[in-house]
């Protein structure tokens, strides 16, 4: 249940055109070190980002516990749905975000950067989940605490049958960025 399908170093990493092919048509987001340093607002290369995979023909939609007034306009400005206020890991943040794409849970594609609210959500509402390493190197001392235990799941599941990923280089995140988002 903690274990994400599959790891990657960042959100911009991920082939998102293989996974188009395999059926997935939406992409739901966790935002703060998922995409942009915590509180940061959108930037060109999330942007980007979300250009390319409306181009692809994902829908997007950004789930997060911050409030409204952090999630509203990050989601504007990407032009994306949103659930603010989510209560990650509970499901119905998750379910609220599928009823908003109108997409089949098994065709969701959840994407964020903590095992304990983000992976635990979306696998306990049978999302196909993808672990991203943090953008930021700056945490409230909450995350702080939950990324060391974090590690000790994380030593294990890259032992496991289970791991499917690039044991990505979680210390320098932006080594992890493809030339095109750079």
């Amino acid at each position: 249940m903690l274990y994400p399908k599959e790891e990657f170093g960042s959100t911009y990493q991920i082939p998102f055109a293989e996974f188009y092919k395999k059926g997935y048509r939406a992409i739901i987001f966790d935002i703060d070190n998922t995409l942009v340093p915590h509180g940061a607002p959108a930037d060109e290369r999330s942007k980007k980002l979300c250009r390319d995979l409306r181009t692809i023909g994902f829908q997007v939609c950004f789930l997060s516990n911050n409030n409204t007034k952090r999630v509203a306009p990050f989601a504007k400005a990407l032009e994306a749905k949103y659930v603010s206020n989510a209560g990650k890991p509970f499901k119905k943040g998750y379910l609220e975000a599928a009823r908003l794409l109108k997409v089949d849970p098994k065709r969701i594609l959840f994407i964020g950067d903590q095992i304990f609210t983000d992976i635990l959500g979306a696998n306990r509402v049978g999302y196909y989940s993808i672990l991203v390493g943090p953008i930021g190197k700056y945490e409230n001392f909450w995350i702080v605490f939950k990324r060391v235990t974090e590690r000790i799941e994380l030593f294990f599941y890259r032992r496991s049958k289970a791991y499917k990923g690039n044991k990505p280089n979680r210390n320098g995140y932006e080594k992890n960025i493809p030339e095109e988002y750079r």
